[in-house]
């Protein structure tokens, strides 16, 4: 593993979770902050900010059923919820889980019968999700210290895995995929959204277009996220494009099922 990459990914996020805890400050998907961006930023009040750049993936219902700050810290590339189809009872595992929506979310679907967990390498992140959830008044989540390519829970203890825009930012992705599969109990699935490339473009065109923190040059392509996912051990495999994105990086759905 990369740990030159490892850390700047960590230093990059952490300074946009510091941006909403210290100052209510969230960039509008500018590169200092969060994977979908352009070169735009807003600060100032966090009662009167637009949200993150993740957040125009999520509708007005979503963002009433959680705080502000949570909002103000969505930086992915889509709506794992979307994908996954959570259903009541069901324990959910949120891999990079940043300030907590996805999660917050999760614990709502799955109600109280379910449970919803987050993980996530970066303390301040850690510090925004726990405080997202005490505002929320989420009794059924809990957020994790820990990667994603050694996630800190039992064998066969989720039934479903989620992640936005995150599993890119990995160094050591076949590790991730095997992380999820162990987690899962028998017949679970995964409901991702994620950044990954077209087949066209060399590892070396993606790092071209992007750094690694800004989601483009540890992307995978569509077929090596298949060939991971099978090589991993799952099941029914899809990769869809939500985009046409000219440059052949695409925001994506991800699913798949741990065999019976």
């Amino acid at each position: 593993m990369d740990e030159k990459v490892v850390e700047q990914v960590r230093v990059h996020y952490a300074e946009a979770a510091r941006a909403v805890l210290t100052r209510g400050e969230a960039t509008s998907g500018s590169a200092d902050a969060g994977c979908c961006g352009t070169d735009s930023a807003c600060c100032g009040d966090a009662s009167t900010l637009p949200a993150g750049e993740g957040a125009v993936f999520y509708g007005p219902d979503d963002a009433a059923q959680v705080p502000r700050a949570a909002m103000l810290a969505s930086l992915g590339c889509g709506n794992p919820l979307v994908v996954a189809d959570l259903l009541p009872g069901e324990r959910v595992l949120d891999l990079g889980s940043g300030g907590g929506i996805d999660v917050l979310l999760s614990a709502r679907r799955v109600g109280p019968t379910g449970f919803a967990y987050g993980v996530d390498m970066t303390a301040e992140m850690l510090q925004l999700a726990r405080q997202n959830a005490a505002e929320a008044g989420a009794t059924n989540v809990e957020f994790l210290e820990g990667r994603i390519e050694a996630v800190p829970l039992p064998d066969a203890s989720v039934d479903v895995v989620i992640s936005n825009c995150v599993i890119n930012l990995s160094t050591d992705k076949p590790a991730v995929l095997a992380e999820m599969l162990r987690v899962l109990v028998p017949g679970g699935r995964l409901g991702i959204t994620d950044v990954v490339a077209e087949d066209r473009l060399s590892a070396a065109d993606r790092a071209a277009l992007g750094d690694f923190a800004g989601c483009t040059a540890g992307a995978l392509s569509r077929t090596e996220y298949l060939d991971g996912l099978v090589a991993a051990g799952f099941a029914d495999a899809e990769v869809r494009f939500l985009d046409d994105a000219p440059t052949g990086m695409h925001s994506a759905v991800v699913r798949a099922v741990k065999p019976l």
